[in-house]
């Protein structure tokens, strides 16, 4: 059987701006809950010591920097496109080749990490069993967002809600059980979050096997990567700078260091459980409507939207912040922390802005701006670490060196929005 066709929005074609606040607000409900039970496992905190619990936020950043994000937008892109174009069995063909070949690379990454296990520990101050359960978590986030793309690119949001749910219970019953029954402490929540994202990846590859497992067609393979590489390395560069930070604060930093900077981070980093469910489900719409040369508003809704939402979400956390840290952590945990959230949700504002800008222009294969966001990320990845070494024992240089990049990916992905919708109205104005 091909692909479900009734799962691919023509159904509320009547009612676009209807059908779009029902999905991105079931889908934030779910992000939400989601997002709330994977971050219960941080009130494990108090019963591991503070190194093992700045060690596990180190690990889970590590799996943070697979390219989670990319992948997802490239597979949503190329479903929306097949779904709009007929093209579903040259689709089934790309997923299965990717899929070869990300566990061919994560097999020679496994190798490469055996080599080298030793100083990679002593390093990063780890254990081996929490180095290896970690490998085997990156292993099954490299498969989760192939199939959440094929749901994002079909607008099976109803299941990509559930996924969310579904891998969050699993994220905090694993670790609750390997914490407090064995006291396996990092490794035990490790453990958790790979069979919560397993969870995850097992619900979205049965609700679209219909995607991946029909029999393949050939795909032009020039023609798909001049899609895929852009979006790769736009979305890319947009996860490294979400992500990246705590890796380099760590070879800085020492393990009871760093536990305020992760709880900060783990909690300003939430603000986008609120706003990414918008420009998730406005992505597939403006592919399928490039496709079909349609016109739609969307993306103005979304900006709006999504810049009330993070200052909103800002400003709670800055007054609320105490009250959950304390309720969270330790008590004395919540002096630094609290120094340390308003820099880092500060910087989480305009990151999601321009994630928008950047979901509207690949969406639209727009890709100009692609070169620019990877020389941005590039340049921040030299910066960040130049900073932390001029700037010994100042976690907030950290923060304020990754608000400011945030700002001008922003600055950036504006600039290029407007050229774009200048390009767009030269195109549309009749010529005399």
């Amino acid at each position: 059987m091909l692909a479900e066709k009734v799962e691919t929005a023509p159904a509320n074609a009547g009612t676009p701006h209807a059908a779009f606040f029902r999905q991105s607000g079931w889908l934030m409900v779910a992000n939400i809950a989601g997002g709330m039970l994977a971050w219960a496992v941080h009130f494990l905190n108090k019963k591991i010591p503070d190194a093992e619990y700045s060690n596990f936020g180190t690990l889970l950043m590590v799996t943070a920097c697979v390219p989670v994000l990319p992948l997802q937008m490239v597979f949503a892109q190329q479903s929306a496109l097949a779904l709009a174009t007929n093209r579903e069995r040259q689709l089934a063909g790309m997923v299965r080749l990717t899929l070869l070949w990300l566990s061919i690379l994560w097999a020679v990454a496994a190798l490469g990490v055996l080599l080298f296990q030793g100083a990679i520990i002593s390093r990063w101050q780890l254990s081996a069993a929490g180095l290896w359960v970690t490998l085997l978590t990156v292993l099954v986030t490299l498969w989760w967002p192939m199939f959440t793309g094929l749901l994002q690119g079909r607008q099976d949001f109803f299941w990509m809600g559930w996924s969310l749910i579904f891998g969050g219970v699993g994220r905090i019953v694993i670790a609750v059980v390997l914490v407090l029954g064995f006291a396996s402490g990092a490794t035990g929540m490790m453990l958790g979050a790979m069979i919560g994202i397993g969870l995850m990846a097992g619900i979205a590859c049965w609700r679209t096997r219909d995607l991946w497992a029909v029999r393949s067609e050939p795909f032009d393979a020039k023609a798909s990567l001049g899609q895929v590489v852009p979006l790769m390395l736009g979305f890319g560069a947009c996860q490294f700078l979400f992500t990246s930070d705590t890796i380099f604060a760590k070879a800085f930093f020492s393990g009871d260091a760093m536990k305020p900077y992760v709880a900060a981070g783990t909690l300003s980093r939430a603000l986008l459980w609120l706003v990414l469910p918008m420009a998730a489900v406005m992505f597939p719409k403006l592919v399928h409507s490039s496709v079909k040369s349609e016109k739609t508003n969307l993306m103005g809704i979304v900006v709006l939207g999504t810049g009330v939402l993070a200052v909103c979400g800002m400003l709670g956390l800055w007054v609320v912040g105490p009250w959950v840290v304390k309720l969270v952590y330790k008590s004395g945990d919540v002096g630094e922390t609290m120094r340390l959230i308003p820099w880092y949700a500060g910087a989480m504002v305009p990151l999601a802005l321009a994630n928008v800008l950047v979901n509207d222009l690949l969406a639209r294969s727009h890709f100009r701006v692609v070169p620019a966001m990877v020389v941005l990320a590039v340049a921040y990845g030299f910066t960040l670490p130049f900073m932390l070494n001029h700037f010994p024992g100042r976690l907030e240089v950290a923060l304020q060196t990754l608000g400011a990049f945030n700002l001008l990916l922003l600055a950036v992905c504006s600039w290029f929005a407007f050229l774009s919708s200048k390009s767009e109205i030269r195109v549309r104005s009749p010529e005399f």
